[in-house]
């Protein structure tokens, strides 16, 4: 196969691979994310596109490392019963229904800053629905709460998010240089995301009164919790201190591997492994299309139209980043413009703002991102989301927050 005829291919596999992804669960092939992605990254190779030893080179395993080890103490806070005591306290100190959507707010946003916000959402969605049926709640405003929050609070770590941690292997911003900037941003996102929602769910939080129920399913082991939790203290103090992130964090969970004493194929089974797989393949199927000089030519052609000065290829960056990771989704985004971010006047602002618009797109519909979808799966049992029901108002969060946030970003640096 000569050279025209693989760039072909390469091309061929990844608008394939991407359709599965995009399109979630097709009827004609029901593949999830991970197996699609692992679909394409065998045929780069089966097709001849890439040998064996240039997929294996392809994968970036700091990225995998680094989401291995936040997962794995994500997990054993879910272990200690901390997702559940939170939740049953935080309806305990709640009186009324919008200040139980407030602290849902805020405690969502950050504790996806502190661990990756799909594990987030897979550990808290339970929590959530059983909180609020037990409060007698409402369900909807809460769990667009929840989802919403998470993607917004995570993009002030380098940690928070999938996309995030990519940005950080690819670019090398200082853990405390990207959360500097972003902090005040996220801050500003959640705050706009809790007065839209109380605004629109007004009469329906103004009807509804919070009614305690039962304490928390899982009972909380203090003493696993005071070991994960210096554990995260440490990781932390390693990520602002400069330490590479990937190591830090899987030494932090191995740390606890080793005090917690628990039986470890517990703490396994809740790692994300469908993640892992998804990231893994996905670098492959990123390499094959980037060996064909295609991302190259594209960016070649639309160089112009970002412009040539910082504040318009910042505004014209993040409108097309939040455009382009909720047709390709935001990881795979990331991985194919990345490479055009060293050609942008200022690199480090550009990075951030492609970690803002492709973090806050998440929210523009229920598809936008893995969280959203964990979410709404996970309380399917007890209410129906519909596409149009979640856009109408994610489209003005979305907005709202990344407006705000940009501003905000160019004004701070």
């Amino acid at each position: 196969m000569n050279g025209a005829e693989k760039e072909i291919v390469a091309v061929a596999i990844f608008a394939f691979t991407y359709l599965l992804i995009g399109g979630r669960r097709l009827k004609v092939l029901p593949l999830n994310r991970p197996a699609a992605a692992l679909l394409g990254a065998v045929l780069m190779v089966e097709c001849g596109v890439m040998t064996p030893e240039q997929a294996y080179r392809a994968v970036d395993y700091n990225t995998l490392v680094l989401l291995l080890g936040m997962s794995l103490l994500s997990a054993y806070f879910h272990l200690a019963g901390f997702f559940d005591a939170t939740a049953s306290r935080v309806l305990k100190v709640a009186r009324t229904p919008r200040r139980l959507l407030l602290y849902l707010v805020a405690i969502s946003g950050a504790l996806s800053a502190l661990l990756v916000n799909d594990t987030l959402c897979f550990m808290f969605t339970p929590l959530v629905v059983a909180v609020v049926l037990r409060g007698k709640l409402p369900l909807l405003p809460y769990l667009l709460a929840l989802a919403m929050s998470a993607n917004i609070g995570s993009v002030c770590t380098l940690v928070g998010n999938p996309q995030n941690m990519i940005i950080g292997q690819l670019s090398g911003l200082p853990f405390v240089r990207f959360s500097a900037s972003l902090l005040p941003v996220a801050a500003a996102g959640l705050a706009i995301q809790y007065a839209v929602l109380s605004f629109v769910f007004r009469d329906v939080l103004g009807n509804a009164t919070v009614q305690a129920g039962e304490g928390p399913a899982r009972p909380l082991d203090r003493r696993l919790l005071r070991i994960a939790m210096a554990a995260l203290l440490l990781v932390f103090t390693g990520f602002v201190s400069g330490l590479d992130l990937s190591w830090t964090a899987l030494a932090g969970a191995a740390r606890v591997m080793v005090l917690a004493r628990r039986d470890t194929h517990e703490v396994l089974k809740h790692v994300d492994w469908h993640l892992l797989l998804f990231f893994a393949a996905l670098f492959i199927v990123v390499e094959g299309l980037n060996r064909t000089g295609l991302p190259d030519q594209v960016y070649s052609q639309l160089r112009g139209v970002f412009g040539a000065t910082t504040s318009a290829q910042a505004w014209n960056l993040a409108w097309f980043s939040a455009f382009g990771s909720n047709i390709f989704s935001n990881v795979p985004f990331v991985l194919v413009a990345g490479k055009w971010i060293s050609g942008f006047a200022q690199p480090e602002l550009m990075w951030k703002v492609m970690a803002l618009a492709t973090t806050f797109a998440g929210n523009l519909t229920i598809l936008g991102s893995v969280a959203n979808i964990i979410v709404f799966e996970s309380a399917r049992g007890h209410v129906e989301v519909g596409f149009w029901d979640y856009a109408r108002l994610g489209i003005p969060v979305t907005i709202l927050t990344t407006v705000v946030g940009m501003l905000m970003l160019l004004l701070l640096g």
